[in-house]
């Protein structure tokens, strides 16, 4: 018998990891940035997260746009229409599902559909090794001009960099005009925080002496790292650039960054279209065509 939902919690982090791991092997550099509990669990509070356990087991939250959707931890293509339909009687939509996988569904029965706002940028980590080519010119500059004006030192992120980081985020807050508790200012603390804990890795760098930003990501699948979060104190010019350099030319094992969804925000979607993705990853939304 399927339990009722409960609020996601850190101590579902074994069995909905687990799960998660399941669903998402062998996805190689296209795993969706959903899939991982700890980004579950940091955006608990922004999408009201919840975790049904039993035989189909699913987390049900609300999308950024507001829809009730329920996140099967399980394979849809595996499981039967009656399951599928049932999770459907009770939510919008199911979200997100990769492409891949919907388009395996019973398109008679099922269909699907993909917001831009939603889609994951993906880029090859060569990208950020090298800025290579005409349209990544501007960012090697950028970074040039940040080392040679400015003393830069990276060191990865520990809890002696906790307090450095809080005082970077709130500059950063300051900088872009957010008020307390906007963006992802919560989940980013929390992060930092609990940061080794929830698997994230990262570094945090000083300009002159001066706490300056910090990133942290995650590994999604081998070589495949999600950046969760990156901040860096705007009068600054060419530290982000620095830093993603700089994380994937200290980790050789990188292949690929995921930058996650753009929320349709157009500062954010010009920002990440300007590293020049190599794909969007679509994240589809599945409804009964009753």
């Amino acid at each position: 018998m399927v339990r009722e939902s409960v609020d996601l919690d850190r101590a579902h982090a074994a069995r909905v990891g687990a799960l998660i791991r399941a669903l998402a092997e062998g996805t190689g550099e296209r795993c969706l940035s959903e899939y991982s509990f700890t980004n579950l669990w940091l955006f608990r509070r922004e999408h009201q997260y919840r975790f049904t356990d039993g035989p189909w087991p699913y987390i049900s939250g609300l999308t950024y746009d507001g829809a009730h959707h329920a996140m099967p931890l399980f394979s849809l293509d595996k499981a039967p229409a009656s399951v599928i339909d049932d999770l459907l009687r009770r939510h919008d939509c199911l979200y997100p599902v990769p492409l891949a996988q919907a388009q395996r569904l019973d398109a008679a029965r099922y269909l699907h559909s993909a917001s831009r706002d939603d889609a994951d940028y993906l880029y090859p980590a060569d990208h950020f090794r090298f800025y290579r080519g005409e349209l990544l010119n501007k960012k090697r500059n950028l970074m040039k001009q940040l080392l040679k004006a400015h003393s830069v030192v990276a060191e990865p992120y520990g809890p002696d960099w906790h307090a450095r980081a809080l005082a970077v985020l709130d500059g950063w807050m300051a900088d872009k005009g957010k008020p307390a508790g906007s963006a992802d200012e919560r989940p980013c603390r929390d992060a930092l925080a609990d940061a080794r804990a929830l698997g994230l890795e990262g570094f945090g760098y000083t300009v002159d002496g001066e706490p300056a930003g910090f990133v942290l990501a995650e590994p999604l699948q081998p070589g495949v790292y999600a950046m969760r979060f990156a901040k860096s104190l705007h009068r600054f010019k060419g530290l982000a650039q620095y830093m993603f350099h700089h994380f994937c030319t200290a980790r050789p094992e990188v292949q690929w960054l995921n930058f996650e969804q753009d929320l349709g925000l157009p500062n954010f979607r010009q920002t990440k279209q300007s590293y020049q993705p190599e794909a969007l990853l679509d994240k589809c939304r599945l409804r009964g065509r009753d």
